[in-house]
């Protein structure tokens, strides 16, 4: 007989896992119709809160090294989405920007959140108790890049 701690059902990485695949997988029809994946969105929410950021910075909000969100952010700029150019005090600094059409993706995407919402809020998880996951997602997500070797 298997031990309870090896059952799929009671592995916590199983349930994170399907979750986040399915939910990547409710944005990609909203996000397709625009020409993006959805870490290109996730780029993009970045640099919606803030505009002119270096590379590195947009990788460490994303949990992401360099060397993965620089293909992302080259395809995003070969769509003319954004624009990377070198930093005025250090040239080594690669700055990322959002050009106009990026800029107006915000508004043509504004309902993406809302309709993503939808498909997820459930009996358990409500406007109200979503607060409450998110500090143990953050919890969860804070411990686990602390312990990276």
């Amino acid at each position: 007989m298997i031990k309870e701690e090896f059952r799929l059902d009671n592995q916590l990485c199983f349930r994170l896992y399907t979750a986040s695949r399915l939910l990547s997988q409710a944005y990609n029809p909203l996000l397709s119709e625009h020409g993006l994946t959805y870490p290109q969105y996730l780029v993009l929410l970045v640099l919606w809160e803030k505009d002119a950021q270096p590379v590195n910075d947009i990788a460490k909000r994303l949990f992401l090294e360099t060397n993965t969100v620089t293909p992302l952010l080259q395809r995003m700029e070969k769509g003319g989405i954004l624009t990377r150019s070198r930093g005025s005090k250090d040239a080594r600094q690669i700055i990322v920007s959002l050009t106009e059409k990026g800029k107006g993706l915000q508004k043509k995407l504004a309902d993406v959140p809302t309709s993503v919402g939808k498909a997820v809020i459930c009996e358990s998880l409500t406007p109200t108790t979503t607060p409450e996951l998110f500090l143990i997602l953050d919890g969860i997500i804070t411990k686990l890049n602390s312990a990276k070797v």
